[in-house]
């Protein structure tokens, strides 16, 4: 695996696909209480959180706890967030991640 290709894709397309789902469901980032992102590593998450132009406390992180958990790491993650009683009903959420192949996706989803 080339790390630097995958993180350079990381960076651009994550944040575009970010981006490109707020406009398309006319939702601010200003409404958006948490991104969840795969947890790859946290420059990926870092440098897509100051591309977005989002404070990283918008954006948990357990990769310390847990390391990449691959396609689990959202859920994970969500689940982690849910639990700590950081959500309340009708708080919108982004979910956006990256794996293999170099493919990507974002959702926004209300709690």
């Amino acid at each position: 695996m080339n790390g630097k290709e995958v993180f350079t894709f990381a960076v651009s397309k994550v944040p575009e696909a970010v981006k490109n789902l707020l406009s398309r469901e006319k939702v601010p980032c200003e409404d958006i209480r948490y991104y969840l992102l795969h947890q790859a590593n946290e420059r990926i998450i870092r440098s897509a959180a100051r591309r977005i132009g989002e404070d990283i406390s918008k954006f948990p992180m357990n990769m310390d706890e847990y390391g990449n958990t691959s396609s689990a790491s959202l859920l994970i993650l969500l689940d982690e967030v849910k639990k700590s009683g950081k959500l309340q009903r009708g708080d919108k959420l982004i979910l956006a991640g990256f794996g293999g192949g170099l493919t990507y996706g974002a959702s926004l989803i209300e709690y």
